[in-house]
């Protein structure tokens, strides 16, 4: 019967190479499931999506080539029901909600479409398929897929599930509906990558363990579902909190790719540029993608200064290109042009792109002195020196130039470093910035104070903490002031690929634990999930690892990608009062 439901395979996996671990890439993965739901349903048709799925398609496809898969036009399903189209072909591409479910029983009802090819981003639920069946009434459904595209492949290295706050999990009522989404979002990255891993979590993080017993549930509970090839060392699930480093979405940052977001913002891919002064409508909403955009997967994740050198070579061989064009003298010179024409375009409106996007990220950096700014962050997050700290983060508190937001962030690094120290002077400065200021430093110490943070964030556990500013640099060879930090997941991820991550700390769940004197062999695939949201930082991080390390692949994942202005907006959703979630009703194995 149409109405049963069919699992799509993910795309075949890539041939384990001896010297390096294949790529698991969730931008092809996903954008594999797309092309396959286009073509296996042939002739003109409809694609219908969902506010989320429509996020998902945008991160691996642009518009034109949607349309080149004989996709007459786009809907969403939230729209309510438009004219009769009985010529063309319906292909819903949803997540399998309650609501979505109900919208699609309602159209089959009284069916706008011709025929009905049903995708969902994730497994249905029991009952599903039944309802769908009852509800088909005219027979127009063709096929019902299950395609594990329920997440948002950013880069090869990084992906998301769009969930811009869970601070629902941290009060004293527990929002179901949030757990269930992080539960559902690993359980599709795994099904698309053909994953069935052995999993860690962060021990002092409720919802990270929450989450970890879901995900081995449903995986129990659906052994065929998972029944993936087994490699000799298994790829390995890590499930950590964003609380154990509130330091690093607090930061400044220096790198294209995490600049535009800190100082613009990028979401789905997408940046607008309406509030900046002097751009060109047409140049007001651009899409950032290293997928489509060759100039910026080579330079996304490069500093300030090599980048406006590099955006200065594009403009050169630009206007280079530019005077070429001038001299077409005969038949064969117009030829040319206009086979190359398209490129000349591209590369035209890369060079307004990329231009226009530095000239607003320069005059951001200058208009709030984030230079300035930007080096007492990094004092503050990488180094211990406490007489040296109260009087930097004073000449700036005192400054009127420097914006409110740029003084609340150092103030917040400033306590969540100094909370322990006798002498601090984090109520002196919380005078100084008012009764909001004061409210967020005590909302952040309560949720991500030294209290509740399982690691050694900054050192102070150590010899090094000891140690004053000369001495500290000479030690780790920094030499750009304004890129000393290194996020908390560097050494998380270097203990793990050496082996030396604490049971204690991260135990592994539902795997054996190795025989009396036999050791643990380090994984070299790893999925890192983060609770709470991933940094563009964090990414880098992990892309020049992976980089580095052609024998290991890590996957960097969490429920959203923050820059300080939202990690800031998440820290005054929390609840007032500390402590951790309210523990929710155990799930059955499966579940969610």
């Amino acid at each position: 019967a149409p109405c049963e439901a069919a699992r799509a395979a993910p795309p075949a996996p890539i041939p384990m190479a001896s010297s390096s671990v294949a790529r698991s890439n969730t931008i092809q993965t996903v954008r594999d499931y797309v092309t396959r739901m286009c073509t296996d349903v042939p002739g003109m048709k409809v694609l219908v999506m969902d506010a989320e799925t429509t996020g998902v398609v945008s991160m691996v496809f642009t518009q034109t080539q949607v349309l080149q898969h004989e996709v007459f036009m786009t809907d969403t399903i939230e729209r309510q029901a438009g004219e009769k189209m009985p010529h063309l072909k319906a292909c819903y591409f949803v997540r399998p909600t309650a609501e979505n479910l109900r919208r699609i029983q309602s159209e089959l009802r009284e069916p706008r479409f011709g025929e009905y090819h049903l995708f969902f981003s994730n497994t249905t639920r029991d009952g599903m398929i039944q309802q769908l069946a009852e509800a088909d009434e005219h027979e127009v459904v063709q096929q019902v897929h299950e395609y594990f595209a329920d997440y948002l492949p950013v880069t090869p290295d990084l992906f998301h599930l769009n969930v811009g706050s869970i601070a629902g999990l941290s009060g004293s009522v527990w929002e179901q509906a949030v757990f269930d989404r992080l539960h559902q979002g690993v359980c599709s990255l795994l099904l698309s990558l053909k994953k069935r891993p052995q999993i860690r979590y962060q021990r002092s993080s409720e919802v990270a363990q929450r989450v970890a017993e879901t995900v081995l549930g449903t995986m129990d509970a659906d052994p065929d579902l998972f029944a993936f090839r087994r490699p000799d060392v298994p790829p390995l699930l890590l499930i950590v909190d964003r609380r154990d480093d509130p330091v690093t979405p607090l930061l400044s940052q220096w790198t294209y790719q995490a600049m535009v977001h800190e100082l613009v913002g990028i979401s789905n891919n997408r940046v607008d540029l309406r509030g900046a002064p002097g751009v060109d409508k047409e140049l007001q909403q651009l899409v950032l993608s290293a997928d489509q955009d060759a100039f910026f997967a080579d330079n996304m994740l490069l500093n300030y200064g090599d980048l406006a050198e590099n955006v200065k070579g594009l403009l050169d061989a630009f206007q280079a290109k530019t005077k070429s064009t001038k001299n077409i003298g005969s038949i064969a010179d117009m030829q040319q042009f206009v086979e190359a024409y398209p490129q000349f375009k591209k590369l035209s409106g890369d060079v307004s792109k990329h231009v226009t996007l530095l000239g607003e990220i320069n005059r951001l950096v200058e208009s709030q002195q984030l230079m300035e700014v930007s080096q007492v962050e990094q004092e503050l997050a990488c180094t211990e020196d406490h007489s040296s700290a109260v009087t930097e983060v004073l000449a700036l508190l005192r400054k009127p130039s420097i914006a409110d937001q740029n003084k609340l962030r150092l103030v917040l690094l400033y306590a969540l470093r100094y909370e322990k120290e006798p002498s601090n002077r984090i109520d002196t400065f919380c005078d100084m910035l008012g009764a909001d200021a004061r409210q967020a430093v005590s909302q952040m110490l309560a949720h991500c104070g030294a209290a509740v943070r399982s690691g050694d964030l900054f050192s102070n556990k150590t010899w090094l903490a000891a140690t004053k500013k000369s001495l500290q640099r000479n030690i780790k060879g920094v030499q750009n002031v304004y890129t000393q930090h290194s996020p908390y997941l560097a050494q998380t991820l270097d203990a793990l690929l050496k082996g030396t991550l604490t049971e204690t700390q991260y135990p592994h769940l539902g795997s054996e634990p190795p025989t009396a004197g036999a050791k643990r062999r380090a994984p070299v695939e790893v999925i890192v999930f983060m609770v709470g949201g991933v940094t563009y930082e964090e990414s880098r991080y992990v892309s020049e690892m992976n980089t580095a390390n052609p024998g290991v692949r890590v996957l960097l994942g969490g429920t959203t990608i923050h820059n300080s202005a939202s990690f800031l907006e998440e820290v005054k959703r929390l609840p007032s009062a500390g402590g951790g979630p309210a523990p929710p009703p155990r799930q059955q194995p499966g579940g969610g």
